[in-house]
């Protein structure tokens, strides 16, 4: 895995296998167990004769003969084909593990055997395991010569030795790219302030097939993304805190039959500016950055998976949005690089700021792309967890993606593992919230509300991106129509205090890769 360390895994297809030293069975229930784990049934049979919440919680069992004597066993729960999902697995797994672990087991094996609803159960599950498993990068690098590792290894079983290792290869690439986006997305803002993302991005994929390059010089930033240049202006009087923006292109084998072109917002700490956040809103916006980690943790996924015949182009604007002398303030007009007049409404509104004139850059490049698809990844709004609860990405499309039915092919890869999207629309009244009020500007960023207080606080945003940046010249009607994707993730990026989760970096490699 050269710069990452993803926690080690091992294919297993024998139950008894001695290197392990535990058991944790993820399953629907025992009755229905095959016949390679009929060694699992009868102690779990033994043992729902004296303890009913044997489906309600996790357990841990002594059996002799078993690796380590421990089976520990996480029912996922009735799967109701109504409502649930695959999430069940990944839940189940991830407390198992977490039993498992305390219970002193160290080179656990994680059993979970295939369901006839949810094909993509046992790859859930060990991505469940794994998300339980992730150290965050402080430690590690405190750790220094110690393990990076929570345990020693992690067996992932099957039936077959094929389908064992093909469960190992999949889960290790998915894994590797969360990894990366959780060592970015949930580090401190002084850790993963922007010059040091560039040293990890830089590291993490030398000798690989991505490529990165890099600006920093304050002039061109101003002269080529004058919006990100405003929320760059007061952090950039501190060296350590200088935005950069980040740019990654990977290029499959040819032919080239698709071009996504990703805009991650990278706020490595959000005061609010001007607008300050009060009333002890600010702790955790170290975590406005998961966008920007999403987008490279996705190119660490093709940098394992190398898939043909596709190439992604990423920007990733790792900026701090700092309150000071030298802030932007509400008021300020601005002129974007699609050479839109914009007024400030709130300095708090800074994502959509930071991602406009990176879009509008890959908009120019997109004429000489093959099939070319634009997509913005940010955690944008409060208004996105107040409207679809937490857990829960949000896609919208302009007229051409609506048009090839990307939200809901997005909302069908996500949900074969586990990453959940809601599909919203953008409608004219969003274009018309964001309209100027006054002579002297075409557009205006924001009102002077939190997102989570104003009426369609998620859509709107996605208007201004595309109003900002220009793409609102290439629509269905056009000459040249594009497809535009904008994907609010600030309910799905993971709790705080807590790890990132990685959204939507399964459902990426889920409608693209695998």
């Amino acid at each position: 895995m050269g710069f990452i360390s993803v926690q080690p895994l091992e294919p297993a297809t024998d139950c008894q296998d001695s290197k392990f030293d535990g058991i944790v069975l993820v399953a629907e229930g025992f009755d229905q167990l095959p016949s390679e784990l009929e060694c699992l049934k009868g102690p779990l049979e033994d043992y729902s004769s004296v303890d009913v919440g044997l489906h309600q919680e996790v357990v841990v069992l002594q059996v002799p003969g078993l690796p380590g004597k421990r089976l520990v066993y996480a029912c996922t729960g009735p799967v109701n084909r109504d409502y649930d999902d695959v999430r069940r697995f990944s839940d189940a797994a991830g407390n198992g593990i977490k039993r498992a672990m305390k219970a002193g087991v160290q080179r656990p094996l994680l059993v979970c055997p295939p369901h006839s609803s949810y094909e993509n159960g046992p790859l859930v599950a060990a991505l469940g395991a794994l998300h339980a498993l992730y150290m965050p990068i402080e430690i590690r690098e405190a750790a220094q010569k110690s393990s990076p590792h929570k345990v020693e290894v992690l067996g992932i079983w099957a039936k077959a030795e094929g389908e064992a290792k093909k469960l190992v290869d999949q889960a290790k690439a998915l894994e590797a790219g969360r990894l990366v986006c959780r060592d970015i997305g949930g580090s401190d803002p002084e850790r993963m302030a922007p010059p040091r993302v560039v040293e990890y991005v830089q590291a993490l994929f030398q000798d690989t097939l991505v490529t990165v390059s890099v600006e920093s010089a304050l002039n061109t930033l101003e002269k080529e993304y004058p919006c990100l240049a405003a929320v760059n202006r007061c952090a950039s009087a501190v060296p350590r805190h200088q935005g950069r923006v980040i740019k990654l292109e990977y290029v499959g084998e040819e032919p080239i039959e698709r071009t996504l072109m990703l805009v991650g917002k990278g706020i490595t700490y959000d005061t609010g500016g001007a607008d300050i956040k009060a009333g002890g809103v600010m702790a955790g916006m170290h975590r406005d950055k998961c966008g920007a980690a999403a987008v490279a943790g996705f190119f660490q996924v093709l940098a394992e998976l190398e898939p043909k015949n596709l190439k992604v182009m990423g920007a990733m604007g790792m900026v701090r949005n700092s309150v000071g002398s030298d802030c932007y303030v509400a008021d300020e007009l601005v002129v974007s690089r699609a050479g839109r007049r914009v007024r400030v409404g709130n300095t708090d509104a800074e994502g959509r700021m930071v991602m406009t004139d990176l879009l509008c850059e890959m908009r120019e490049k997109a004429k000489y792309e093959k099939s070319p698809h634009l997509f913005t990844i940010a955690t944008l709004t409060g208004h996105a967890i107040r409207a679809m609860g937490p857990n829960y990405s949000i896609i919208m499309d302009n007229g051409p993606a609506r048009s090839a039915d990307t939200a809901l092919k997005w909302q069908k890869a996500g949900a074969k593992l586990g990453d959940m999207f809601e599909v919203s629309t953008i409608r004219r009244e969003d274009y018309e919230f964001h309209r100027g009020k006054s002579e002297y500007e075409e557009i205006l960023q924001s009102n002077n509300l939190p997102s989570s207080g104003t009426p369609r606080g998620h859509q709107a945003p996605a208007a201004f991106i595309i109003m900002s940046s220009g793409l609102d010249k290439h629509g269905v009607d056009s000459d040249e129509p594009l497809p535009f994707s904008h994907i609010d993730i600030a309910g799905s990026s993971g709790p705080f205090p807590g790890v990132p989760t990685g959204a939507p970096i399964l459902a990426m490699a889920s409608r693209y890769v695998l």
